[in-house]
């Protein structure tokens, strides 16, 4: 996950409310170029109808003479079209194709910028929303906070329990600077043992620091890769994974691997961005289009369904029954949410002028996120299972 926000979102509002004029105004000048006249199909009465298409013609004629007559107020409006057709051709087209190193160069320079740890704190995941959160606006609820609330739910969902599991083995599988580890580790206690794993160094580098700054000495954070794990069979008591699936290039290996490590008896929870199952409603061409844009913008060399990774979970045949939700709902909110934190403080990108560009290619795919969870293409998946013990 990433944030940005920036000066640049704005003026596109701006822009766009321009452009939207322009078009409007394009259209009614060729309407009465055309001779198309404003005559409806409605059923009117004659004189009712005529004094309404007397009175725009009017407006309209006045509109028509005012651009001809200011040239320099056409020359305007058609610039702001064309830059930003410009700016949205630039824009969807994706930059940061997946690649064998691409997750790892692209954490490592997140985490170097610092722009993303200024605004989303050490949680580089979704936060959680309630109905009467949403209710009284999304924006009134801090925005770190709704992060730590999301893994309050996530424990919840995987009957993580500090009274339990206060002795527990923990492995965050993908765990960015590691702020859901320290989090688990100070919530599970000091007997508590946690390891995050990631392929950035950068990120490694940064989660020591934290948890040193912290005093928690029971959360460590290593290189390696999750699709092929140094670790032995049934290592961990919880297997923890949010928002790491995406980024897989073998989401079955991905799958396997977390099963392989977790002991029998032990839990695992996972949260992923999922596409919706297309095997009833197969993709159109514009889904197909957005899928593409959001793989290749953010480096995820593709997505899957719900069902498809609870198949893949079943045909392990290490886990017992697997709960499944999507929590579109109650994250949903996160997409602006985190366009506008930068909006309101704009004091973590601003001084960086070698990053505006980025910060704005992250702002609109932000944008086309939401949209995409809004309109059903995307879906927030939640997973929870238990692994079976050899004798059952």
């Amino acid at each position: 996950m990433r944030i940005i926000a920036s000066v640049a979102a704005v003026n596109g509002l701006v822009l766009h409310a321009s452009t939207t004029y322009a078009f409007s105004a394009q259209r009614s000048i060729s309407s009465i170029h055309n001779g198309i006249s404003l005559a409806t199909s409605s059923p009117r009465s004659p004189s009712r109808t005529a004094l309404s298409m007397g009175i725009k013609s009017s407006i309209l004629t006045k509109a028509v003479a005012k651009a001809t007559e200011n040239p320099i107020t056409t020359a305007v409006a058609g610039t702001a079209i064309v830059g930003t057709a410009a700016v949205k051709l630039v824009l969807d087209r994706p930059s940061r194709t997946y690649s064998e190193d691409s997750v790892a160069r692209e954490y490592d320079a997140w985490t170097k910028d610092g722009i993303l740890e200024y605004y989303w704190g050490e949680h580089i995941h979704l936060g959680y929303y309630n109905e009467e959160e949403m209710a009284a606006g999304y924006k009134k609820k801090d925005f770190i906070q709704a992060k730590y609330d999301f893994i309050d739910e996530m424990m919840k969902l995987g009957g993580i329990d500090p009274s339990v599991d206060s002795g527990a083995k923990v492995l965050d599988v993908g765990c960015g600077f590691g702020g859901t580890s320290r989090y688990l580790a100070d919530k599970l206690g000091p007997k508590a043992d946690v390891t995050g794993i990631t392929l950035s160094p950068n990120q490694v580098k940064r989660g020591t620091e934290l948890a040193a700054e912290r005093g928690l000495s029971n959360a460590k954070f290593t290189v390696m890769n999750a699709l092929e794990m140094d670790f032995p069979d049934n290592s961990f008591d919880i297997v923890w994974a949010c928002e790491s699936g995406e980024h897989m290039p073998d989401k079955a290996a991905y799958i396997n691997e977390m099963m392989r490590v977790l002991k029998p008896g032990g839990k695992f929870v996972m949260a992923t961005w999922c596409q919706r199952d297309d095997r009833e409603v197969p993709f159109d061409k514009k889904d197909k289009r957005d899928l593409r844009f959001l793989y290749e913008e953010w480096t995820h060399p593709y997505f899957i369904s719900i069902e498809a990774y609870k198949e893949l979970i079943d045909a392990t045949k290490l886990m017992g029954p697997v709960e499944t939700a999507d929590w579109v709902t109650p994250t949903i909110a996160s997409w602006r949410h985190s366009v506008w934190v930068g909006i309101y403080d704009p004091m973590g990108w601003i001084f960086k002028p070698t990053k505006y560009v980025k910060c704005v290619r992250d702002a609109y795919c932000l944008e086309r996120m939401h949209r995409a969870f809004k309109r059903g293409l995307m879906q927030y998946g939640m997973f929870a299972a238990t692994k079976a013990k050899k004798d059952e």
